[in-house]
């Protein structure tokens, strides 16, 4: 199979590798206790949660769409 063929280059799937942990980075950041039945933990509405983790995970999408659009460039043959 020759590389021209392949839709992606190494550098792509860099890209969308580390969109897709950042990803992750960013559900983790949402992560954590609940409140129960019996217990309110105002933690859940803390801004780690509600501002910051989504915008990781926006960040995350956002670079995983451009690895998948970018195009990668051509090497002249020798």
């Amino acid at each position: 199979m020759d590389k021209r063929d392949l839709a992606f280059d190494k550098v792509n799937y860099i890209l969308l590798a580390v969109g897709m942990a950042v990803v992750v980075v960013g559900f983790l950041l949402m992560s954590g206790a609940g409140s129960t039945e019996t217990a309110y933990n105002p933690d859940i509405f803390s801004v780690r949660r509600i501002k910051v983790a989504p915008l990781v995970c926006l960040a995350g999408f956002v670079s995983m769409i451009y690895a998948v659009v970018r195009k990668p460039k051509d090497k002249e043959e020798v």
